[in-house]
């Protein structure tokens, strides 16, 4: 068993806000606020049209197995072509229908090979946060690398959607992701972390940087991963008892939903969204905010320090 010294401190942090808190204050005392965020990704994955050495292996209907080395494969980007063809179309006309924001985590790549829909991301008043310049694993990318992606991710982001991005979210994140967003400048928060039901801040570099933590268990990824949902009705069951059960704990707190266009945007999944999407718009203490307004209220009400 390895110990560390008593000088060193040991890297996380267990004790979070303990049992006690703060009072969240969301507006017009909501008890939850619920965030929605759709993952934009298609054409940011592992292609060799990307210049990568395969095929993506990872959340589409037949996940895991071997990448096709050198070659495209078809059938995985057929499935991601879905997203963007269909899937982003469908979860936006849902959310307009009921008069709901929600938060794109947009992957730059995506958004550069299809800008209409960053165009039609702003239209609609969503945020839309950075989701990385590709979607893969940066745990092993050169700094400069990555600094380089961040750049890129923010550049896309502003040309296309019109405003840069506030929120950051790589997701299968390296080393130096945190240090190099704030490095970055210009973001309110970012989402790499699972680890409380609050927004709270971390020490970057000497500053105060805030964290909205996100879900990977309130997400549809988990139809394509195991253990996931059987089924979309066990999806929407898992959605409707987490925030039913927030809403009768004692303390206001937040969820998050992750959504994938390629994923809930097929048709029976999109039916639970929906019925879902009804349910929470139905409760009066629920607040439906995307992650800019929560962050903002975060440090208006819980400056750091404050």
């Amino acid at each position: 068993m390895t110990t560390l010294a008593p000088h060193s401190p040991y890297p996380r942090d267990f004790a979070g806000y303990g049992p006690n808190p703060p009072a969240a204050r969301w507006p017009n005392g909501a008890k939850v606020a619920l965030s929605f965020v759709l993952n934009y990704e298609e054409g940011g994955e592992n292609t060799v049209l990307n210049g990568d050495a395969g095929s993506e292996v990872y959340l589409h209907e037949v996940p895991g197995g071997t990448p096709l080395k050198g070659a495209r494969s078809l059938t995985v980007e057929s499935q991601f072509d879905y997203g963007a063809r269909a899937g982003v179309w469908r979860v936006l006309r849902l959310f307009r229908e009921r008069g709901l924001r929600l938060t794109v985590y947009a992957v730059g790549r995506a958004l550069e090979l299809n800008p209409a829909v960053g165009a039609a991301f702003a239209e609609a008043g969503h945020e839309v946060a950075a989701h990385g310049w590709r979607w893969f694993d940066y745990q092993e990318v050169p700094e400069e690398v990555e600094a380089e992606h961040i750049a890129r991710t923010v550049e896309v982001i502003r040309r296309t959607v019109g405003r840069a991005p506030v929120g950051w979210y790589t997701g299968r994140i390296g080393p130096n992701t945190r240090r190099l967003v704030v490095r970055h400048g210009g973001f309110l928060y970012d989402s790499d972390a699972y680890d409380d039901d609050l927004p709270h801040y971390v020490a970057v570099e000497g500053r105060p940087h805030l964290v909205i933590p996100y879900t990977l268990d309130a997400n549809d990824m988990k139809f394509c991963v195991p253990p996931g949902f059987a089924g979309h009705r066990a999806f929407e069951d898992y959605l409707r008892d987490g925030l039913d059960q927030l809403r009768a704990e004692p303390h206001a707190t937040m969820m998050s939903v992750g959504l994938h266009c390629r994923l809930v945007g097929r048709p029976a999944r999109a039916a639970a969204l929906r019925r879902f999407l009804d349910h929470a718009a139905a409760c009066p203490d629920v607040w439906i905010a995307t992650r800019e307004e929560i962050a903002r209220h975060w440090l208006a009400t819980h400056p750091p320090g404050g």
